[in-house]
């Protein structure tokens, strides 16, 4: 495990730069180092990974020296511990839409005495090797306050349900702040395929400017994304197009 490199960009006064993942890719990985990125971001809700490909992710990314963060499937305590015991370091939960639910996933993401994270033998908890734990940070109970502290957790504000219910969210503690959906977020609306919806605008800014108010974190405030099947598609087609009509020869 590494520091949290979107917390330590963060410290210094700086956005994080990640790239965002719906499928696994080793090499993609370790071209993002290269490229300057600071982390990863993989989407678990609706990308293509398996719990296998998930830690060989994180092993590659952190030996490349990113961290890597995840919008899990879904906020059940079960699915997050499979993930953060691989290693990864962050994490959104989708359609967040009550106090209870903020709790459970806060819950899902701190050891205690912060939260009920449950302890593995993952890489997420260095293996359960004592010596290491012990040299590095003077046991269990030292880590696991150092994993608390290098652990980003954000309920995913996507439908109306969320935005009604957000001051009992933004009280829960431990939860690190918000993120949106808006593409989702307009369909509970009643504008489905309109994310850019003028009540939706509306609404997400308010979110977001309540969540600044209560202390709490708004993720576009503190990492900038990059996502690359999109990346892929829009300059791929800038250079399929810019070649449509080349023809052979010098």
């Amino acid at each position: 495990m590494i520091e949290n490199t979107v917390v330590r960009r963060n410290r210094d006064g700086l956005k994080a730069r990640v790239l965002l993942l719906s499928f696994p890719s080793t090499e993609v990985v370790e071209l993002a180092a290269v490229a300057g990125f600071d982390a990863i971001s993989l989407d678990g809700e609706h990308g293509a990974f398996s719990t296998e490909s998930v830690d060989l992710t994180c092993r590659v990314a952190n030996g490349a020296g990113l961290s890597v963060i995840a919008r899990v499937p879904s906020i059940e305590a079960s699915i997050i511990n499979l993930w953060l015991d691989r290693g990864v370091q962050g994490v959104t939960g989708p359609r967040v839409e009550s106090a209870a639910q903020a709790r459970l996933l806060a819950d899902s993401c701190l050891y205690p005495p912060a939260g009920k994270r449950s302890w593995g033998w993952g890489r997420g908890s260095i293996f359960n090797d004592i010596p290491t734990l012990e040299r590095r940070f003077g046991g269990r109970v030292g880590f696991a306050a150092w994993a608390n502290a290098n652990m980003l957790v954000f309920a995913q504000i996507e439908t109306k349900a969320g935005y009604d219910h957000l001051d009992e969210i933004l009280a829960v503690p431990g939860l690190t702040g918000i993120t949106g959906g808006p593409n989702d977020f307009a369909a509970s609306l009643g504008f489905p395929g309109q994310p850019d919806h003028p009540e939706r605008v509306r609404l997400t800014d308010d979110a977001e400017r309540r969540a600044r108010a209560a202390g709490k974190a708004v993720a576009g405030d503190y990492s900038v994304g990059l996502n690359l099947h999109e990346w892929v598609i829009e300059a791929g087609r800038a250079f399929a197009n810019e070649h449509a009509g080349s023809r052979i020869g010098p």
